[in-house]
């Protein structure tokens, strides 16, 4: 009898790991387009931004930002974000000899296991300079 229960404490020990659930972070973008509407060409560089939130109990790391062309720039934090707190993306783009209707995406690599590429997109619509 004192066989079996210490087999059954051993296995249950054994197990535990495995019942435990591993902590990961989860990243929450509040919103992932920006319309930036007209903007005027002479103008110059806009900016938006793209809150995120770990809603995780792990740190939640944003691996990279990167964008389809050169008029458009992300940046985003080198820090893990904690659990519980926020961080944003930030997407520049330049409008200059570039003008009309405008589309681009920025793709966002996280260690976030469900969402390990979360798509940004920004459009517009860029006004010529006025001569």
């Amino acid at each position: 009898m004192k066989k079996v229960t210490i087999l059954l404490a051993m296995i249950m020990v054994a197990l535990l790991p495995a019942l435990a659930e591993d902590k990961a972070p989860v990243a929450n973008f509040t919103k992932t387009s920006h319309d930036f509407g007209s903007i005027p060409e002479e103008d110059g560089a806009v900016t938006c931004t793209f809150p995120v939130v770990n809603d995780g109990d792990a740190p939640l790391v944003i691996i990279s930002a990167s964008a389809q062309c050169g008029c458009t720039r992300p940046s985003f934090p080198q820090k893990p974000i904690a659990p519980g707190k926020s961080g944003e993306i930030k997407v520049t783009y330049n409008p200059q000899g570039r003008p009309g209707e405008f589309i681009k995406e920025v793709k966002v690599k996280t260690n976030d296991k469900k969402h390990r590429t979360v798509k940004l997109k920004i459009s517009g619509v860029v006004l010529p300079y006025r001569r």
